[in-house]
C-alpha cells in the first residue's frame, strides 16, 4: 500500500514537470523577448533616453553613433528613444483592447451558453450584425466622429474582438453546462450566479487566456495598421505603427526607419502568438490538459 502511494506521489509530482518539458525552448525565448519588452516599456523614464519628441534638423537621418544608438529620423529625433516609448504605446493599447473584448465578449458569452433559449439568440444575433461592419470602415467612422486619441484607439479595438471572445466563452460554456459538476451544483440548491461564478468561470477562464494572448498580437497588428494609415494616435506620439508609416518615407536613404519598429512588432506579435498557442494547447481539453 505503501509502495502505491508513493509512486502515485511521484507521478503527481513528475506531472508538471512533464509538462514544463512540452513548453520548448521557443516559449522560453518568446516569454524572454516579452519580459524584455514590458520592461523597456514600463521603465522607459528611467533610462539614460533623449526625448522622443526633441528635433534636431541638423541631424535628420542621422547614423547610428554613440549619442543614437540606432540614428535618428527624419525630424532629427533618437530613433531608439522613439522604438522605446513607442513600445509603451502599443503594449497599452494591445493589452487594454482585448482587455474590454474578454470582460464584455466574455461574460455575453457566458450567459449566452448557460441560458440558452431567447437570450442566446439574441447575444449571437447582436455579434453576427457587429461582425457584418468592416473593421476598417467601423474604425474610420468612430475616429473621424470622436477624433484620434489613445482612448478611442483602444476602445474601437476593444469593441471589435467583442464577437471572438463572445464565442471562444459561449463555446467553452456549452461544453461545461452539462457536465456531471454542473448538474451536482444545481440538485443542491445552487443560485445561477454561483454556477457560473463559482463552477463556470474557472474553467472558462483557461481557453479565453489562450485566447486573450493571441487578441493581444492581433490588436497589437491592427493598431499598427490603423497608426500606419493616419488613423492611429496622434502626432507626437509614436507607436510602431506611425513609425512605420513615417519611415516608409525614407526607405531609399534610410530603411532602418521602417524595418527597425517592423522588425520589433513582427517579434512582439510572434512572441505573443507563441506563449498563446502553448497556453491552448497545454489547457485543451481533448488532450486532457482541462
Amino acid at each position: 500500500m505503501a509502495t502505491l502511494e508513493l509512486n502515485l506521489a511521484e507521478e503527481a509530482g513528475s506531472a508538471p514537470v512533464r509538462r514544463a518539458g512540452r513548453l520548448g525552448v521557443l516559449f522560453w525565448i518568446a516569454i524572454g523577448w516579452m519580459a524584455l519588452v514590458f520592461a523597456v516599456a514600463i521603465f522607459a523614464d528611467l533610462l539614460p533616453l533623449p526625448s522622443p519628441t526633441d528635433m534636431d534638423m541638423l541631424e535628420r537621418r542621422g547614423p547610428i553613433s554613440v549619442e543614437h544608438w540606432l540614428g535618428t529620423d527624419g525630424l532629427g529625433r533618437d530613433e531608439l528613444a522613439r522604438l522605446i516609448y513607442g513600445a509603451r504605446i502599443s503594449l497599452i493599447v494591445g493589452l487594454c483592447g482585448p482587455v474590454i473584448g474578454v470582460v464584455v465578449g466574455g461574460a455575453l458569452g457566458m450567459l449566452a451558453g448557460y441560458f440558452r433559449g431567447r437570450f442566446e439568440s439574441l447575444v449571437v444575433g447582436s455579434m453576427d450584425v457587429l461582425l457584418a461592419f468592416p473593421p476598417l470602415i467601423l474604425a474610420l467612422a468612430v475616429t473621424a466622429y470622436l477624433g484620434q486619441s489613445i482612448f478611442n484607439l483602444t476602445c474601437i479595438l476593444g469593441v471589435l474582438g467583442i464577437p471572438a471572445f463572445m464565442r471562444v466563452a459561449r463555446a467553452a460554456t456549452l461544453s461545461l453546462a452539462r457536465r456531471e459538476f454542473v448538474i451536482a451544483a444545481q440538485a443542491l440548491g445552487a443560485t445561477h450566479t454561483r454556477i457560473l461564478l463559482r463552477e463556470l468561470l474557472p474553467n472558462v477562464l483557461l481557453p479565453l487566456l489562450a485566447f486573450f494572448l493571441l487578441g493581444v498580437a492581433v490588436t497589437i497588428v491592427a493598431e499598427g495598421a490603423l497608426s500606419f494609415l493616419g488613423l492611429g494616435v496622434p502626432p507626437p506620439i509614436s507607436s510602431w505603427g506611425s513609425m512605420i508609416g513615417e519611415g516608409r518615407e525614407s526607405l531609399d536613404v534610410a530603411p532602418r526607419l521602417a524595418f527597425l519598429p517592423a522588425a520589433a512588432m513582427f517579434l512582439t506579435v510572434l512572441a505573443f502568438n507563441l506563449v498563446g498557442d502553448t497556453i491552448r494547447a497545454l489547457t485543451d481539453p481533448r488532450q486532457g490538459a482541462l
